[in-house]
């Protein structure tokens, strides 16, 4: 009897998920493994939701965006009715093992359903926000950078006009990792993230200095989880102190959607297969990530309990290259 996979997509959608299933699909197949689409992340688990995939289901995907096979958020699989639900579906459609992609609340849920009820899981970083421990960059990270560093050349633009400071908030949750690639890509004259305190006056006095330089434009990163507030929370601060005029713009979803870098396309590729390949090992109950370059295995816990540390030496390049 052949071993059956399942492969699900959970929480926020970020691109290259498709490719990941592509790869998994087909590495899956290539093993002679039957492979299968279970909808909507853990919901679909629980509803009993799922469709076999083929070389077909997964044909000119690698280049889209979002997830075919869906993504939500499930409070009821957070239960341990649901997980024990989860746990009956898998048996009855003979379910061997599952890999689930997502960030770190799948990495939770893929954490205790394999404890409490020996569920045979592996997991895939896939999320914008690259804030998963054991792994340099997440799926989806490298086009959400992309796509907010094409808006913050637009705006530079319309700010350079105007002679105007802008403020523009981008996604990240409460981690700055987007915040920072952006800020220094994108030659923000100053970058606002969670991981170091946020000081006001310090800001107010970098834009002034500029401004005194002959500078048309400013451009101030915020990451949208930062203390000291939202964009236009921020904003209001730092003209109580300048006087300056502001404008400010908040990406949003736009960083989410949108066809997937070649950097994404690639990592997710590579992860996808080192999962099928983790499962054949019976290797379970780690998520598979890439550290310089090389394929690594970290348990679920360590995901989301241990932090991921910032690259300190770019807040302070920034700083510096933005003199």
């Amino acid at each position: 009897m052949k071993r059956r996979i399942g492969v699900l997509t959970s929480g926020g959608d970020a691109p290259g998920m498709n490719a990941a299933i592509r790869a998994i699909v087909r590495t899956a197949l290539y093993k002679n493994y039957e492979i299968f689409g279970i909808k909507h992340g853990y919901r679909g688990l629980l509803n009993d939701d799922m469709i076999q995939l083929d070389h077909y289901s997964v044909a000119n995907i690698i280049q889209r965006g979002g997830t075919i096979i869906g993504t939500a958020r499930c409070d009821e699989f957070e239960t341990d009715k649901g997980m024990r639900k989860a746990k009956r579906i898998m048996e009855k459609n003979r379910i061997d093992s599952i890999i689930v992609i997502g960030g770190d609340g799948t990495m939770r849920g893929a954490k205790e359903f394999s404890e409490r009820f020996e569920a045979k899981i592996v997991g895939l970083p896939g999320t914008i926000d690259n804030d998963l421990y054991g792994t340099d960059f997440t799926i989806g990270f490298d086009t959400a950078v992309n796509s907010a560093l094409e808006a913050v050349d637009r705006i530079r633009d319309t700010a350079s006009s105007l002679e105007r400071v802008f403020f523009i908030e981008v996604m990240g949750r409460y981690a700055g990792f987007i915040s920072l690639a952006v800020g220094l890509a994108g030659g923000a004259e100053d970058v606002i993230i969670p991981e170091t305190p946020t000081d006001i006056k310090e800001i107010a006095r970098t834009i002034k200095d500029n401004i005194k330089k002959g500078k048309r434009s400013n451009i101030i990163i915020v990451a949208e989880g930062d203390e000291a507030g939202n964009a236009l929370t921020v904003a209001r601060k730092v003209k109580r102190l300048t006087g300056e005029d502001f404008r400010v713009a908040v990406l949003g979803y736009i960083q989410r959607g949108g066809t997937p870098s070649a950097n994404d396309r690639i990592l997710a590729s590579r992860l996808g297969y080192a999962a099928v390949e983790a499962i054949e090992g019976e290797r379970y109950g780690v998520m598979v990530g890439e550290i310089n370059h090389e394929i690594v295995y970290t348990p679920f816990e360590q995901t989301y309990t241990i932090k991921k540390p910032i690259e300190d030496y770019l807040y302070k390049m920034i700083k510096i290259l933005s003199g």
